[in-house]
């Protein structure tokens, strides 16, 4: 088979010479014919899977009928997935983006307009140490990534940055300035920290005494990744702003800026988009929003997810590694020593497909349908490539 030609890609990131050809739910084939299991699913994106009947139906009944029609229009899927996404989360005005960046920074926009039209001009948003909201100057700006700090200089002014979990540290933070919190119920990209509940009840309670607003980013933990239908739901608070991504569109690009009616303050011009809302991908959403609202869809999720949790502690324990962090199908394995990139290259040449986010962890973000058999068969060949890493590791 001829190898394919990827001279032509921009080099943004380190790949293995693989070239992926087709995949079918938890399975990968690459051109080689070679099958991987997919632990990642494209960071979380993939939530039934790769190609599941429900969206690849959607698409190419929903192409064969109106694939845009320009966002100066309104148009079926986009009115419908809204609605329901509205109904999903008592958040009752929903835009459609193309990427979660593109989402976190309307939620940016929005809550600076609000500043304007409510806090006497105030702009800053306090966010996280280490928390990630995307790749726009703006969103890299908001996020606490170790070493952002030093790229694309000048950054955005207005994102005081503060340590998850310290609510004394958001209250000093607060200012004249303020207009708003802006953090993830589980930090992703940091190695699966999540804000305790306590936390963000407390936080919650915070920001309306302060008048200012709460923003949620659930693109990786919304649309059923934590066994909820949104990481907000286990609480019993709700935001003011969320953004979702990664998940609603179950692997096209989709995702949204929702917000309370009261919030929505956009005049016309504010807000805009060649392809936001365009009826292909909204008909995708809608697939992912049904198939997640069947009945036991979502406590299958959580049910999976302990069953993961309980695996990954177990090996962790035979292995001497520490403990397992997150929600649902949302997880990390501390390593407690650097060896992840080394696992994530043996578990993919025995075709096992993992992520190391840091260098001492390993993050599962599986198919929401992924079965407890799948999740043997993931446990299996991680055991065998932690035998060959992690014990030599232990011994220097």
């Amino acid at each position: 088979m001829t190898q394919t030609d990827t001279s032509a890609l921009m080099e943004i990131t380190s790949r293995p010479p693989i070239v992926f050809t087709e995949g079918q739910g938890s399975w990968l084939t690459d051109s080689a014919g070679k099958r991987y299991l997919d632990f990642v699913q494209g960071w979380a994106v993939n939530c039934l899977g790769h190609s599941p009947k429900p969206i690849v139906d959607a698409l190419a009944g929903q192409a064969a009928r109106l694939i845009n029609c320009s966002p100066a229009y309104f148009n079926e899927p986009m009115a419908r997935l809204a609605a329901m996404i509205a109904e999903a989360s008592g958040l009752e005005q929903v835009f459609f983006t193309n990427s979660g960046a593109e989402a976190n920074e309307g939620a940016i926009k929005l809550a600076r307009k609000w500043g304007a039209i409510h806090r006497g001009g105030a702009y800053e948003i306090v966010t996280m140490d280490h928390g990630f909201h995307g790749r726009t100057l703006a969103t890299m700006s908001a996020s606490g990534k170790a070493g952002w700090d030093r790229l694309f200089e000048p950054k955005v002014p207005g994102f005081p940055k503060v340590p998850l979990n310290d609510l004394a540290a958001v209250e000093r933070a607060i200012g004249p300035k303020t207009v708003a919190v802006m953090l993830e119920p589980i930090q992703g990209e940091a190695g699966v920290y999540a804000a305790t509940d306590a936390f963000l009840r407390d936080l919650r309670a915070l920001t309306k005494q302060r008048g200012i607003l709460l923003i949620l980013d659930e693109i990786q933990t919304g649309v059923g990744r934590t066994g909820r239908m949104f990481g907000f739901q286990h609480t019993g608070v709700t935001p003011d702003i969320m953004t979702l991504g990664k998940g609603l569109g179950g692997g096209v690009p989709l995702a949204a800026l929702v917000a309370k009616r009261e919030v929505m303050c956009f005049a016309h011009g504010d807000q805009g988009g060649t392809f936001n809302g365009n009826p292909l991908m909204t008909a995708a959403g809608i697939a992912v929003m049904e198939e997640l609202s069947r009945p036991g869809f979502l406590a299958q999720v959580a049910e999976t997810g302990a069953y993961l949790a309980d695996a990954l502690a177990k090996l962790s324990q035979k292995h001497g590694c520490g403990g397992v962090r997150g929600r649902g199908l949302l997880l990390a394995l501390d390593l407690e020593r650097p060896i992840g990139s080394q696992l994530v290259e043996r578990a993919r040449d025995k075709g096992l497909l993992i992520n190391a986010p840091r260098p001492d962890c390993l993050r599962f973000m599986p198919a929401l349908t992924v079965s407890k058999a799948e999740i043997d068969i993931m446990i299996e060949v991680l055991d065998g490539v932690m035998a060959e890493v992690a014990a030599p590791a232990m011994a220097k």
